[in-house]
């Protein structure tokens, strides 16, 4: 946390050479890192910046969905973009003439060469491609209804859907960016990294003797992880997870799941792939150590202690299911059969089949999963309140009176001073046509989606409350608490027995506020590098628009052409098209939507005892602050992080444990050993090696897709084709009498 005193800059000259008063960012970590200058003069949104802004936001849209439904999942950053543009806008800056075009029938003109590539045009580009890679929630939506639930859905209102949730963000950013913009006291941490690197890109930079300049280095490691990935990603997919106790244990179901890095806890497991380091937890290098460290004691704790006890002491019936899945089943441990339990014409709750058939039951990691979902909702309450509560109040009652002074802070003063304002309408604008699209998609066409009028309502409403208190919270700490399970939880009391209502109540009331809060971060981004404000809002609206509509196209072309898309049973041998996030999400609609939280968290479900886990996780941080009250001298005490312990296997599944432990492996070695060892390398150097390394997969992928796996050719036919770990038995439950499918009977 920043320090909230003010410091003064004394004086500064002015362009015209006059002395004036400068008053500097309150925050320290803003006044070390962010620049107090700016050259109004620069030209922002340029040709240059339109045509390669674009092309960022299309190819990051295209890649992220591409790969969202393979097996190892892969989100590649806009810092890919961020660092392979500049060579190109320097390109473009050196050979494309300088004649400037006018318009028909406007005052328009243009130059498609205005000068030198500079900061500005690089930070536009930058906010296109982040909207290109921040993925569609709502695509999900149409996944399931389409490859799992097998039901047609309109294209016109799946587009809406996708369209609706991305932009429905607008209008709360608009209402709350006075406070969480404009004032110095919302700084938003992690926009110093981007500002960090957008310095280091832009500074002169010479060859060190005997050493690489970055783009040197950045074409070493993309070329390398280019040409590796055709192993893992064609000749031997094995490598993502190897599990060496499966293979000396063959025919033992409790060696399986022990060993098996995918179904199982992992011991022992390992993965020869980036995509396995990165495709779920994101990349590690990118991550501080502490974080990092606080995940492993998650993933530790839950896989490794938790976990064991429940399932070995048949706690929940465990021993009827596999030790690792999120699937369903019921009682006897089979698959929970969801058209038994279906109206298929209403596409509603049976409360007849469901009293003859079975309650819902879920592997006992699955259910913790929630119970931990649940304490880390009220532990970062509880935490922020308790670590960060007296410096947030201080800062919110400065930016309260920040908003009445003209200026604020140098950087509001200079963006006030040099350029127009976003007019507040604008958003207004956008607010009222994207609620009116919302009701529409969702009472229209035949009300595929479920939900009626007064839920999109009711889920802006609880977007709009949460946006500025968790806005508070993300610009001053870094951490945003989600609100999927609040708003599953609310719909599924309310409205249950609707899965697509479930879901699209969710995506509504979750995914606008995180939009909001991504904007509001773009906003302040903007603010930091002195954007023109109508630049922004332009290149993040067309970002928003293109990329979702990308999104879109590239879902549906898949749902729409690869056979069996998503079913693990009747995908080819080799196949990677295996949806592990939206499987994920399927099953949530089941639990949260058709059964509801009525039947599955209280009691007249199994489940009834997840509930604890809101007190645990509102009681775990004080503890820990205690601790860090009576002995100020250990500064480690307030790094152990309860929200970021109970939500780090928020992820699993999909993520499974080889995942966690190739992530933590990687992370530890470069952030600890390389930083200590090697501080002016890992400075130098980590965000490019991650962005190379996303790079060369990402285009290696698409080679083999379009050439070969497009066409049904998996690869040489052999062990190591198999895109799993070598564990059959993994999947296997353990309590007798229960018989599936190449399993051994107790």
């Amino acid at each position: 946390m920043g320090t909230i005193d003010e410091e003064i800059v004394p004086h500064s000259m002015s362009p015209g050479g006059e002395e004036e008063e400068v008053n500097d960012s309150p925050i320290e970590q803003v006044r070390l890192t962010v620049p107090i200058t700016d050259d109004p003069t620069q030209p922002a949104l340029t040709f240059r910046t339109w045509v390669l802004g674009l092309i960022s936001c299309c190819l990051l849209a295209f890649l992220n969905q591409f790969f969202g439904y393979r097996q190892n999942q892969l989100s590649i950053s806009s810092i890919s973009a961020q660092i392979l543009v500049l060579p190109i806008g320097k390109l473009m800056a050196a050979t494309l003439p300088t004649r400037v075009f006018s318009v028909p029938l406007t005052n328009w003109s243009f130059s498609l060469n205005p000068g030198p590539f500079n900061l500005k045009e690089h930070v536009l580009i930058t906010i296109f491609a982040n909207c290109g890679s921040s993925g569609v929630y709502a695509l999900s939506i149409v996944t399931i209804v389409k490859a799992f639930y097998h039901r047609d859905l309109h294209p016109v209102a799946a587009m809406f859907l996708a369209q609706t949730t991305q932009l429905l963000g607008y209008g709360w950013a608009g209402i709350f960016r006075k406070y969480l913009v404009d004032s110095p006291y919302m700084w938003w941490p992690a926009n110093l990294v981007q500002v960090s690197l957008f310095r280091a890109l832009h500074e002169k930079e010479k060859r060190p003797k005997g050493g690489l300049t970055r783009l040197q280095f950045f074409c070493i490691v993309f070329i390398s992880s280019f040409a590796y990935y055709i192993v893992p990603g064609y000749f031997f997919p094995s490598l993502s997870a190897l599990s060496f106790v499966c293979w000396i244990w063959k025919d033992s179901v409790t060696a399986q799941q022990i060993g098996s890095g995918l179904n199982g806890l992992g011991v022992g497991s390992f993965g020869l792939d980036w995509s396995t380091v990165a495709g779920f937890l994101g990349s590690p290098l990118a991550t501080p150590l502490f974080a990092i460290l606080n995940m492993l004691a998650g993933f530790f704790l839950f896989v490794y202690v938790l976990t064991p006890i429940v399932y070995w002491s048949d706690g929940y019936k465990a021993k009827r299911f596999p030790i690792f899945s999120s699937a369903t089943y019921d009682f006897s441990g089979q698959r929970y059969n969801i058209s038994r339990i279906l109206n298929s014409q209403d596409f509603d709750f049976n409360q007849v089949g469901y009293e003859n058939y079975s309650k819902l039951y879920l592997t006992a990691f699955f259910a913790f999963v929630y119970g931990l979902s649940f304490a880390t909702l009220t532990a970062t309450i509880s935490h922020v309140a308790l670590f960060d509560g007296k410096d947030i109040w201080e800062m919110w009652k400065k930016t309260r009176s920040a908003a009445k002074d003209k200026f604020g802070d140098v950087h509001t003063r200079l963006m006030k001073k040099n350029y127009e304002a976003v007019p507040q309408w604008w958003f207004h604008i956008i607010l009222v046509l994207v609620v009116i699209l919302s009701i529409f998609s969702c009472e229209g066409f035949g009300k595929q989606l479920q939900l009626p009028w007064w839920g999109i309502l009711l889920a802006c409403a609880i977007a709009l409350f949460f946006t500025l208190p968790i806005g508070i919270i993300q610009a001053t700490t870094n951490q945003q608490p989600g609100l999927n399970v609040i708003t599953e939880l609310i719909i599924g009391y309310m409205y249950p027995g609707k899965p697509l209502a479930n879901v699209a109540f969710k995506t509504y009331g979750y995914i606008s506020m995180t939009q909001a809060l991504n904007f509001l971060s773009d906003f302040k981004l903007g603010h930091y590098m002195k954007i023109p404000p109508k630049s922004m809002f332009i290149a993040q609206l067309v970002g928003t628009i293109v990329a979702s509509t990308v999104y879109f196209c590239t879902a549906w072309w898949l749902l729409s052409t690869i056979p069996n898309i998503c079913d693990r049973s009747l995908l080819s041998e080799g196949s990677p098209w295996t949806c592990p996030g939206d499987t994920v999400f399927y099953n949530a609609s089941i639990i949260w939507g058709i059964v509801g939280p009525l039947r599955m968290f209280t009691k007249h479900g199994i489940y009834p005892g997840m509930n604890w886990f809101f007190l645990v996780g509102l009681l775990a941080p004080v503890p820990v602050w205690l601790l860090s009250l009576k002995f100020p001298e250990q500064k480690w005490i307030k790094l152990i992080h309860m929200p970021i312990i109970f939500g780090a296997t928020a992820v699993m599944p999909p993520a499974s444990a080889v995942h966690f432990l190739t992530w933590g492996t990687v992370g530890i070695f470069f952030n600890y050993y390389i930083y200590r060892k090697f501080k002016v390398w890992w400075a130098r150097h980590t965000y490019i090696l991650s962005a190379a390394l996303d790079a060369g997969i990402a285009f290696m992928a698409v080679i083999l897709f379009f050439s070969l796996q497009s066409y049904d050719i998996f690869g040489p036919q052999w062990w190591g084709l198999d895109s799993s770990d070598h564990c059959p038995l993994a999947s296997c439950p353990t309590a007798p009498g229960i018989q599936i499918e190449g399993c051994p009977v107790f």
